[in-house]
Formats: C-alpha cells, structure tokens, sequence
C-alpha cells in the first residue's frame, strides 16, 4: 500500500515536510486555508510593495535549516545587517542594551534608580519565578522592568506580564542581563568570540520571506507533490487509534474528502481538537478551548521619501500610542520597494480577533497608522500617499498560566486517539518557534515517517535565548 501524508497548513513548516518528503518519493499533499502559502511568514504586496507579515530574519542554529534554505533560495538570499532600537520617552535606545546609551538616555538620577533596583533584586529575588514580571525582575530589577519590558510586553500580549508564564521569558530574553551587558562593555576583550551576543546579521529572501515558500512549493509540485491552497481543514476523523480521513472546505463551503496513511498537523492546537470526529473527551475539549492566542494587523504604509530611518525595525514601548513595532522594508531588501523615491513602513498592532482595532475599518487603521507615526517623529503623516491593512489571525501562542498543562494533555489523548498525526511548527505545538524552530519540527516528521525516532517535542525547548549566538553553535535535537 502506497503510503501518503497529508499535511495540514502550508506554512514554513507544512511546506518544509512537503518538500522533504518529495525528495523522499513519498507522495504528500499540503492543504492551506488561505489562498497563498507561507502562513504567518508570507509576504504580501499591493501596488508592487511587498510586506513582511512581522519581520522574518533567516538565521538558525540548525545547521540542516540553513542548508534547506541554501538549497532553496541560493544566492537570492542576502546577507543584511541588523539596526532595531527601543523608542520610549522620546527616545532611541540600542536594543540589545548598550549601558553607555541607555545611562545617556536615561539621565544619571533614573540611571542611579535602575542601579539600586538591580542590586536590591539580586540580593532579595522572588524566591518562586512564577511569572515573566518575576523572572525579568529578577534579572534585571523592577525599575528597568518597568522601563523597557512591562509596556511592550503588554502590547504584545494584551494580558498583565504577572499572568504570563515565566517560561515565555526564558525562551525570549534570557542571557541579556544587566549586569552582562555591562561587564561586556567595559571589559570585553577584542578578538574573545566566546561571548553570547544578539546576531548582528542575518539573512534574508530579496522578495521577502514569502519567496522561500513559494519556491518550496513550486519545488515540491515539480517532484509530483500537491499544494492545495483554499482547503480549510475542518474535520479530523479517526478510528481505532488512527487518523483514516480529513475533510476540507473551500471558500464556497465545498467540501473534501482526503485519505492518507500519515498525517502531519500545523493547524492550532485548539482547532485540531475541535476538528475531532469522533469529538475528543470533555476534559481535552475544554483544554483545547481554554487556549489562547494573539492576534496582529500589520497597517502598510507608503511614504513619499527615499530615506525615513536606518533601522530593519522598531520596538515601541512608548505607552501614549497602540503601536507595538514597525518595520522599515527597505532595509530588509530595497526590492521590497518598486520606487526608490519612496518608502514602504508596516506598522504591527497586536489585537484579538474581534476587538475594537481588530474590527475598525481599514481607512480608520491608515489614519491611526500615519497620525502615530507622525506623533513620534518617524514618518510625517503628509507624505503618508497610500496604505493597506493585512490582519493575521493565531499569530503567538499565549504562555498564560496552564498553557504547559493544558498542551500536555492534549498531547497525550492525540499520541493514543491518533498515532499517526505529529504535529509541527508554531501553532501546531503551541510553541514561541520561529521559522526555522518550525521547520526542524516538520524535517523530524519526515524522518519520524521514514523510520527514525525522533522527539518533535524537544525543539525549541532548551533555555537559550533564540537570538544568542556563539561561535560554533548548533542545535541539536533529542532522539527518543
């Protein structure tokens, strides 16, 4: 019996297994809600400008990720510095911290205070880091947490920081210590490549993210593979500790039916359950409805000038504005802006689905989008020429309280319920993974259905921040 995979999710990771797969002569078959691949890390254009849907930088410690994406995209991928700041109170500050800026930015009295603070926390920390206000606090002291952290954090999440898990934290920010910072400013010596640093460059596709996976895609269809946009996966029938059929809707409400011997699964973790038939038991259902999820709109603005500011991105942490980040595409690629008299700014608002800002109209979020950046001085409203709104649904997985306990027990009814499914990428394990986190889960899938043995699980779980780098650094995945 021929086996065949479906995949649920054309995203970095649906695509990555996809793709994997057909160099494997084993037959698989991508379905995608939407009408264009990539997931959360496409890129979408309007009048010949291209937007990166939250700024997707490719760097990995993952040595088969980074040949992946070689083999890919080659040499259509550049190698781009990396410039993002904080703007608070009217201010630049270097991000990572720098002590030298932050002390000039801040003043020496507030300076004196986030010193005291430090040193106050480090002798007398919460003894139980039961939440991200706890464990940043602790290393960095209460009055920097409440500079650089607290206010951003909230944005992003919409959620108090003493009600998101600690584990968040660990993941994102650890190794980035006050006192680091300032040890390795004063007394790094030139030529030590041992320090943990953020990465100062990266890569990144010409067109933006999405053309690694519409090529992926288009390289996968060449080897006889199916990437089937507009097929909203709705049911998941299983029987007998197996999954035997899915079932797909298209925008006109037609349904699908979709056999196969394995499944591999990018979809939400609270849609998967809910997809379910037979449904899944009370207590996985109310798990699976108990999640939560972030949701973001990026508002696209053009400007009328050639130059607005040097930096790939910004981080704002200014409370007097909704704005939580915006991006300048053109210095990700200038090929992301057709005219170079002009400038192409996406500006990230982080919603739930169904709020207010989520459902303003697209004419109010322009409007809101050029007054705000105006009010902060990086683009004036006047040479704002157009704009465009994309809403991204299921864009973070929220680490509140119980996600861990809830995630656990979903996933131990699937192992029994449906033994064939494994599940990848972002949402698909409720998991902060970035794209290539994403993809080395959907590459051990395939290996998994070739006859390995592999914990997916254990990407993306060690406490090291995503973003430090050593020389000589690789990620390795835990074999079962």
């Amino acid at each position: 019996m021929e086996r065949v995979a479906i995949i649920m999710g054309a995203g970095p990771a649906g695509l990555t297994a996809c793709y994997e797969l057909g160099k494997e002569s084993f037959r698989a078959l991508c379905l995608e809600r939407d009408g264009i691949v990539g997931g959360i890390s496409r890129t979408d254009e309007y009048k010949g400008y291209r937007f990166d849907l939250g700024g997707h930088r490719f760097f990995t410690k993952c040595a088969e990720v980074d040949e992946f994406w070689t083999e890919i995209l080659g040499p259509e991928m550049l190698d781009r510095p990396r410039m993002s700041r904080i703007f608070y109170n009217g201010r630049f500050f270097d991000y990572p911290l720098k002590p030298a800026n932050a002390l000039r930015n801040l003043g020496m009295g507030t300076s004196l205070l986030c010193l005291a603070s430090y040193l106050r926390w480090k002798a007398l920390p919460y003894r139980m880091e039961e939440s991200f206000e706890h464990w940043v606090t602790n290393r960095f002291g209460k009055r920097l947490y409440e500079i650089f952290f607290k206010t951003y954090t909230e944005k992003v999440w919409g959620m108090p920081c003493r009600e998101i898990s600690a584990d968040w934290a660990a993941q994102r920010i650890k190794g980035l210590s006050l006192w680091g910072a300032v040890r390795d400013a004063l007394f790094h010596r030139p030529g030590d490549t041992s320090i943990t640093t953020l990465i100062d460059r990266f890569r990144y596709p010409r067109l933006g993210p999405g053309m690694m996976w519409e090529r992926a895609a288009d390289l996968a269809t060449q080897r006889g593979q199916q990437v089937v946009t507009h097929q909203e996966v709705r049911e998941v029938h299983h029987e007998g500790g197996r999954v035997r059929m899915v079932a797909a809707f298209d925008e006109l409400g037609g349904r699908t039916e979709y056999e196969g011997t394995d499944v591999i699964s990018s979809l939400a973790l609270n849609d998967l359950v809910a997809a379910m038939v037979p449904a899944a038991p009370p207590e996985v259902v109310a798990a699976a409805r108990a999640m939560k999820h972030r949701d973001f709109l990026t508002v696209g603005l053009i400007v009328s000038s050639a130059e607005l500011f040097p930096d790939n991105w910004i981080y704002i942490h200014s409370p007097e504005v909704r704005l939580g980040r915006i991006q300048n595409f053109k210095n990700w690629s200038p090929e992301m802006v057709p005219d170079p008299a002009m400038s192409c700014l996406g500006l990230e608002y982080f919603v739930f689905e169904g709020d207010a800002l989520w459902s303003a109209s697209d004419d109010y979020l322009i409007e809101l989008g050029a007054s705000e950046c105006d009010r902060l001085g990086l683009a004036r409203k006047s040479d704002v020429t157009d704009g465009v709104v994309v809403r991204v649904r299921k864009a973070y997985p929220v680490y509140d309280d119980g996600y861990a306990d809830r995630v656990g027990l979903i996933r131990s009814w699937l192992a029994e319920a449906c033994s064939n499914l494994q599940c990848v990428g972002r949402n698909g394990q409720h998991r902060y993974n970035n794209s290539d986190h994403s993809s080395m889960t959907a590459m051990l899938a395939v290996r998994n259905l070739l006859g390995e043995s592999h914990d997916i699980w254990s990407v993306n779980v060690d406490q090291e921040y995503h973003e430090e780098a050593r020389t000589g650094d690789r990620a390795t995945p835990r074999r079962l």
